[in-house]
């Protein structure tokens, strides 16, 4: 989900003004081709369905005068109310179905930034940067607001612990991740190992496997904020339809998203020290 500064178009290649811009123009040039093909990169969603929505909202931005820095700040803005609205002391259905609204808004923006940013040829190492941050702001605001909606309001206690939790082990497998590359830098390596794809696989066979397999079943997806939007929203229904007097759904998704962000941590850092990645 984040924007790498991909190789801009020529700098001579036609583009109207933002003021006389089409969404034509705007799938054009801010939607290069295989951006939703980049690995790691493109949610799911983004190739699902967001991608075709967003040029149209990027047309209204840019219509609107907003620079992408701006549409930055909005998407991490829609991500951690997301946080804050799902542990509101309320009804948790629609708490539930605020948040995940939200989500989808800070998915929408987090597609929008980067086409405004290619659109005006503004790409930049701050706007990276900046989008990196809001997707650790997002993620860990909204595992710390579930782990609130199942402790049943803002008030402290075992799940709430358990949320925060989660959110810390969130934070640190995209520290991992990002750490890769400054210990790259410090060392005077270029960002991306040479061997591609195969870098990125552990020398050893078994514990290549157990990534293999962990891929697979995808389990980590569930600490991400639009799964875990979907999920909260799941969950919360499920309650409703149970009529349970605590909410042993979402209880039971808080404690599994606890049990996977720790999982995963280790995983992810046993994975990287045993791959090619850190030479």
């Amino acid at each position: 989900m984040s924007k790498p500064m991909e190789a801009e178009l020529p700098a001579d290649a036609v583009r109207p003004s933002r003021s006389a811009a089409t969404v034509a123009d705007v799938r054009r040039h801010g939607q290069p081709p295989g951006l939703k093909e980049r690995r790691n990169e493109e949610h799911w969603a983004g190739r699902l369905y967001m991608r075709a929505l967003s040029p149209y909202f990027a047309w209204l931005f840019l219509r609107l005068g907003f620079t992408p820095n701006q549409l930055t700040y909005l998407m991490m803005a829609c991500g951690v109310a997301a946080g804050v609205v799902v542990s509101l002391p309320a009804d948790p259905l629609w708490t539930a179905l605020g948040g995940a609204l939200l989500i989808q808004a800070y998915l929408l923006l987090d597609c929008v930034d980067g086409e405004v940013a290619r659109y005006l040829r503004q790409t930049s190492v701050a706007g990276v940067f900046l989008d990196r941050i809001g997707h650790y702001l997002s993620e860990v605001a909204l595992l710390i607001g579930l782990g609130y909606a199942a402790q049943g309001g803002w008030q402290t206690g075992g799940y709430a612990e358990l949320g925060l939790l989660a959110a810390v082990g969130a934070a640190l497998i995209k520290a991992e991740t990002d750490n890769v590359v400054v210990a790259r830098a410090k060392s005077g390596l270029p960002a991306d190992p040479v061997g591609g794809d195969r870098a990125l696989r552990p020398r050893s066979t078994g514990i290549a496997l157990a990534r293999q397999a962990a891929s697979m079943l995808r389990f980590h997806r569930i600490i991400g904020a639009v799964e875990l939007s979907l999920l909260i929203l799941a969950a919360t229904v499920l309650d409703t339809l149970l009529g349970t007097e605590t909410p042993a759904a979402i209880r039971v998704l808080t404690v599994a998203v606890a049990v996977v962000a720790v999982l995963q941590t280790l995983l992810h850092l046993v994975s990287i020290l045993a791959s090619r990645r850190l030479r």
